[in-house]
C-alpha cells in the first residue's frame, strides 16, 4: 500500500513528521520575521487582521509561501537524491501542493471569521440605531465575503480535482506492485477482489478521511491562535472558573471525550468489517465459479455461504446501532456546548454579538478539528478493515504468515 508509492515509506513518514516539526519550529522562532530581509516583514504586533481576499497576497503570505515551498523543495529534493521513486513527484510534490491549497482553504476560513465582527457588530449598530449605517458600509461587507468566497470555491475546486488525480496515481502504483507479484498472490482468496476492489475502496476512503485529516490539521495551526487571542474576552467558565486559554482547553477536553467514547462503543467494529468483506467475497467466488461449471453453486452451498453473509450484517447492524446512539447523543450534546460556556458572559454582557460570533465560530473550528475521529469514526473502521485485508494480502509476499484473523474457520468458505 504504501512502498509502492512512497520511497522507504518507514523512513519516509519519520523524516515528514521531523522535517514538518523543524520546519515550524524554525518558522515559530525566527523564521517568520526573516522575511523583513526580502522585503516581506510580518505585520507589527496587535496589528488588526486584513480583512478580505487581500490577505492572501500580503506581504506575510507571500513570505510564508516562500518559506513553505523552499522547505518542500529542500525535502524533495534530499529524498530524489538518498531514494529515487518513481512515484515521488506525485507521493511528495503531489502531497505538499495538497497540504498548500488544504491551508489557504482554511485561511479563508480564518477571513471569514475576522469578518463576522465588524459585519455583525455593524448589524448590531444598525439594528440599536446608535449610529447611522449607510448602504455602502453594509454592501461593502456583503462584497468582502463575496471576494473571499470566490477565492475558497476556486482553490477547493482545483484542490478536489487534484486529489482524484493523486489517489488514482496511488491505486496505479498498489495495482502495479500487486501485479509484478501476481505469481504468488493469485492463491490467496480473494486475490482479484483485494487488486481490483480493496485497492480502489483504499483510495477513495483515504482520498475522503486524508483530505478531512489534513483539513483538520490546517484549522488547528490556523485557528488555534485566533482562539488563544479571543480567550482574553472570556473571563470564566463553568466548572472550569478563571482558567488561562480556557477554550482552547475545554475544547480539547470535550473532544478527547467524545473521542474516547466513541472508541469504546466502536471497538468490535474493525474486525466485524474485515469478516463481512470476507463472507462477501466467498459467496461472490462461488457464484463466479457457477458462471462456468454446473456443479458449482448448487442450493445448498450457497444457501450456506449466503447463511453466514447475513448473520454477519446482522452483527455489524446491531453493533452499529448502539455506536450510533453514543455517538447521535454526543453530537447533539456538541451543539450546544459552546454556548453553554460562554453562558456567564452572555449573561454579564462582557461580550459583543460580533464578538460572540467570532468566538462560536473559532470555537466550531477548533473543537471540530479535535472531534475528527468522532466524525470520522464510521469511516475509519472501514480503512481499517481495508487496511487489515491488504497487509493480511503483502504478507504472502514477504513470505510472512497470515494474520490470526485471515486463519479462522470461516476463511476458506
Amino acid at each position: 500500500m504504501f512502498v509502492s508509492f512512497f520511497p522507504r515509506p518507514r523512513v519516509f513518514g519519520w523524516s515528514v513528521l521531523l522535517w514538518t516539526a523543524f520546519a515550524m519550529a524554525l518558522w515559530y522562532f525566527g523564521g517568520r520575521d526573516f522575511g523583513a530581509h526580502f522585503g516581506l516583514p510580518p505585520a507589527p504586533p496587535k496589528t488588526p487582521p486584513v480583512i478580505g481576499v487581500s490577505m492572501f497576497w500580503s506581504r506575510p503570505f507571500l513570505w510564508f509561501y516562500l518559506y513553505y515551498w523552499t522547505a518542500v523543495g529542500l525535502f524533495a529534493g534530499f529524498w530524489r537524491t538518498v531514494a529515487p521513486h518513481p512515484w515521488q513527484r506525485w507521493s511528495i510534490l503531489g502531497s505538499a501542493l495538497i497540504l498548500f491549497l488544504t491551508y489557504l482553504q482554511v485561511e479563508v476560513s480564518v477571513g471569514v471569521n475576522n469578518w463576522y465582527g465588524p459585519m455583525w457588530d455593524l448589524i448590531q449598530v444598525a439594528l440599536d440605531k446608535k449610529a447611522p449605517v449607510t448602504a455602502a458600509q453594509f454592501y461593502g461587507q456583503i462584497v468582502t465575503f463575496l471576494f473571499l468566497g470566490f477565492f475558497y470555491v476556486t482553490t477547493g475546486v482545483f484542490n478536489l480535482f487534484f486529489i482524484s488525480h493523486y489517489v488514482f496515481r496511488w491505486r496505479t502504483a498498489m495495482n502495479d506492485y500487486y501485479m509484478a507479484h501476481w505469481e504468488k498472490l493469485r492463491l490467496i482468496e480473494g486475490a482479484a477482489q483485494r487488486v481490483q476492489e480493496d485497492t480502489m475502496r483504499f483510495s477513495t476512503t483515504t482520498e475522503d478521511m486524508g483530505g478531512s485529516l489534513i483539513n483538520s490539521a490546517m484549522t488547528l495551526i490556523a485557528f488555534l491562535p485566533v482562539l488563544m487571542g479571543l480567550s482574553v474576552h472570556v473571563k470564566s467558565l463553568p466548572f472550569l472558573g478563571s482558567t488561562p486559554n480556557a477554550l482552547v482547553f475545554a475544547a480539547l477536553l470535550w473532544a478527547a471525550f467524545g473521542t474516547g467514547l466513541l472508541a469504546l462503543a466502536g471497538v468490535k467494529l474493525p474486525g466485524l468489517q474485515f469478516r463481512n468483506q470476507r463472507v462477501e467475497a466467498a459467496y461472490r467466488k462461488e457464484l463466479v465459479y457457477g458462471e462456468d461449471d454446473a456443479d458449482r453453486a448448487q442450493p445448498p452451498t450457497v444457501k450456506a455461504l449466503f447463511a453466514k453473509v447475513r448473520k454477519n450484517y446482522f452483527n455489524l447492524y446491531f453493533n452499529y446501532m448502539y455506536f450510533n446512539v453514543v455517538r447521535m447523543i454526543y453530537l447533539q450534546a456538541d451543539a450546544i456546548f459552546a454556548l453553554a460556556l460562554l453562558g456567564p458572559a452572555i449573561l454579564a454582557a462582557t461580550v459583543t454579538y460580533g464578538l460572540l460570533q467570532q468566538i462560536l465560530g473559532a470555537f466550531g473550528q477548533v473543537s471540530s478539528s479535535f472531534q475528527y475521529l468522532v466524525n470520522s469514526w464510521s469511516t475509519i473502521v472501514e480503512l481499517q478493515s481495508i487496511y487489515k485485508r491488504l497487509r493480511s494480502f503483502e504478507a504472502v509476499i514477504r513470505g510472512a504468515p497470515l494474520p490470526a484473523i485471515d486463519r479462522t474457520a470461516d476463511a476458506s468458505a
